[in-house]
């Protein structure tokens, strides 16, 4: 049942944090014009931040806020994460500056390999030591 809650919460945060992540790539490269690679990293940033704060505790049920615990958890995160950053974007430099494909599509396309591969760090990396 435990595990069933964490995929549940899980997915409504990753719902949530991939939003973010869209919403301010759109901001970025649709409304600012900000180049395609910028606004990912931009994007990355942000979500990151809302990924951290929202996974730690309602995820992962991590609820030890001391500075060395936040600190341990945040840099293996922010490790983690930053792995699957490179990863996302090299995807949409590929695909949007390459391969000239839709931004906010590819944005949203490349998410889901990106979430995997993060719950994935989060479980076993990051939360549960």
């Amino acid at each position: 049942m435990v595990k069933y809650k964490r995929i549940t919460a899980y997915m409504i945060f990753g719902i949530l944090t991939t939003v973010v992540n869209v919403a301010a790539y759109y901001v970025c490269y649709q409304i600012l014009r900000v180049p395609n690679v910028y606004s990912t990293i931009a994007a990355w940033c942000i979500a990151v931040v809302f990924a951290f704060l929202t996974n730690k505790p309602f995820v992962f049920e991590s609820r030890d806020w001391k500075g060395l615990t936040v600190i341990s958890e945040a840099a293996r995160f922010f490790g983690c994460r930053a792995l699957t950053g490179v990863l996302e974007v090299v995807l949409m430099y590929l695909l949007v500056d390459m391969l000239s494909l839709q931004g906010t599509v590819m944005k949203i396309l490349t998410n889901i390999a990106v979430i995997i591969l993060n719950y994935i760090a989060g479980r076993y990396f990051v939360f549960d030591r």
